[in-house]
């Protein structure tokens, strides 16, 4: 039988990637990325320069359907693999991004009437302007009784579906009214590729409070919320629900023109990006836990039991891998913490010695942190750069260091923020055990675990843990591909079912990153401090609130 091929499309933060992999072997044959022209829109809207508001993270569409446009093509070039060979694709997405779009699926943004309006562009996965709105939904569903939000820790999102929408409906209810429908950004890409309107359970589960057997939360509790919102599911978010791996449809003449790839070609049902890195690190048994590290971070845990634990983002029933349930949790800020610390706050000699030697940045604070030992440095951070998600799920908490001097040089306020992450993660692993739900296996992936050893090694001494990491190159793309090979069949060369995809077309290194005895010794005394700030300015504390209320006030004077 000749060789056959999927393609795995990674929709990140700032750049979609593509891969081709074997269906048999797995690995990755080619990648290929295209970043996003437009970036990040945080400060003005392209074109007109319309100032946003505080805490807003928009994208543009178009961008997306480039990476289709170049990256597809570009593996299939790459490779030598013919589009014949190619049997399945699959879509991750970061969550929850959404955009309205009308009854052809064009998003709003790209029309002229509504060019100038930011509701009607992108909402991308951190934008936390509807934080207002997330409190109400809390607070209502508190209130009135609902228990759905005992699968999301108790609290819901400002970065969630639901929140966002009722923004759009409060702040620019004439994009509501134009909207046909709300969409995540993954489901948006399935429908490009094959014409066909459904939603991931994925997304849907995790993100929009849907439930494999309750389905969404009432309309008597969308009406008493806003009685707007009382026909929110029939309308802006109708759609069928579909199971990962399931195929959406198949690839319609014009996307298949846009890709160079086969009409008819099967397409998977989308998954979010970091759920994704949990086949694409061979994770498929109850009581394995995949970190997949980035700009942020995902914890994402299988287990045979559905249970409450504090914090998590959700449980999903089949929200990962078929036949398991799979808890969410995360930190919102990891890789663009330590981004924002390089280019934002190191001193200029650090830059120009980083250029002598021909490191970035990251590479010269990263060599210089390893020097130090545990404790040395005489600091403790707490990680809330971009607010918390995971345990206490509050945007509007802010980022603190402790124990600065006069003499604190820059690796050491950078050794700092990296112990700050494993910090928070540990504290979601403990909530996860407490919970009842145990955590036996730990597996890496993103681009950090590859790029930096000391944050690695860090995690290991906080955690107290071995941590394997994934062999892939890129793990979610790779992720998305078994979807698409599962999506494709057994009928077409694929495979029956997410787990005998993962276990055959993903691999792990050999090298792992295992505790160091004396290092633990010092990280859970710095632990315990650590949960002392936690508590502290996170549990009913007001000071960082209080600085975003004022900050507020006085940027709106300012404009």
């Amino acid at each position: 039988m000749e060789k056959r091929y999927v393609i795995g499309i990674d929709f990140g933060t700032e750049s979609g990637r593509v891969v081709i992999a074997d269906v048999e072997q797995g690995g990755e044959l080619a990648s290929h990325a295209t970043l996003y022209r437009h970036g990040t829109i945080v400060e003005r809207l392209p074109g007109s320069g319309k100032a946003l508001g505080q805490d807003w993270a928009l994208q543009h569409p178009d961008d997306y359907i480039e990476v289709l446009k170049q990256s597809v093509p570009e593996v299939l070039r790459v490779s030598g693999v013919r589009p014949a060979q190619v049997i399945g694709i699959g879509v991750d997405f970061t969550s929850c991004t959404i955009l309205p779009v009308d009854a052809q699926g064009q998003p709003l943004c790209v029309q002229e009437r509504y060019q100038d309006d930011p509701h009607a562009y992108v909402k991308l996965w951190k934008h936390h302007a509807a934080q207002e709105e997330a409190n109400r939904i809390n607070e209502w569903a508190k209130e009135s009784g609902e228990t759905f939000l005992a699968r999301y820790g108790g609290k819901s999102s400002s970065e969630w579906m639901v929140a966002k929408v009722w923004q759009v409906l409060n702040e620019a209810p004439e994009i509501y009214q134009a909207a046909y429908r709300f969409v995540e950004a993954g489901d948006w890409i399935v429908q490009q590729l094959t014409g066909n309107w459904v939603r991931s359970n994925c997304s849907a589960g995790y993100k929009s409070f849907w439930h494999k057997q309750d389905g969404y939360p009432s309309r008597q509790f969308f009406k008493q919320l806003d009685p707007r919102l009382e026909d929110l599911t029939d309308t802006k978010l109708a759609g069928d629900v579909l199971p990962l791996g399931s195929r959406a449809g198949e690839l319609s003449a014009e996307a298949a023109q846009l890709t160079g790839l086969c009409p008819g070609t099967a397409v998977a049902v989308a998954i979010i990006d970091a759920h994704a890195g949990v086949a694409g690190s061979g994770a498929v048994r109850s009581g394995q836990m995949v970190m997949a590290m980035g700009t942020s971070l995902c914890l994402l845990v299988l287990s045979h039991n559905e249970v409450s634990v504090e914090g998590v983002s959700g449980v999903v029933e089949d929200g990962m891998i078929t036949g398991l349930y799979g808890y969410e949790a995360g930190q919102p800020a990891v890789g663009d913490l330590f981004g924002w610390y390089c280019d934002q706050a190191v001193p200029g000699y650090v830059q120009e010695e980083a250029a002598k030697e021909g490191v970035s940045v990251h590479t010269w604070l990263e060599q210089r942190a390893a020097e130090l030992n545990p404790g040395q440095h005489g600091l403790l951070a707490v990680d809330w750069w971009n607010g918390n998600r995971s345990v206490l799920e509050d945007a509007d908490l802010s980022g603190l260091i402790v124990g600065l001097t006069l003499q604190t040089k820059p690796p050491e306020i950078y050794r700092a923020l990296l112990e700050s992450t494993a910090f928070g993660t540990r504290k979601i692993m403990e909530a996860f055990e407490e919970a009842g739900v145990p955590v036996n296996e730990i597996f890496a992936c993103g681009g950090l675990p590859k790029r930096n050893r000391l944050f690695m090694q860090i995690y290991a001494d906080v955690t107290g843990r071995e941590i394997k990491i994934a062999a892939a190159a890129e793990t979610t793309a790779l992720g998305a591909a078994i979807h698409g090979a599962v999506a494709a069949g057994t009928e077409r060369g694929g495979y029956p079912d997410l787990a005998a995809a993962a276990i055959q077309m993903a691999k792990v290194r050999e090298e792992t990153f295992r505790p160091i005895p004396e290092n633990v010794a010092v990280y859970d005394d710095l632990y315990r401090q650590y949960i002392r700030l936690h508590d502290v300015f996170g549990r009913g504390g007001l000071v960082m609130k209080e600085l975003k209320r004022i900050k507020r006030k006085q940027s709106n004077h300012s404009e």
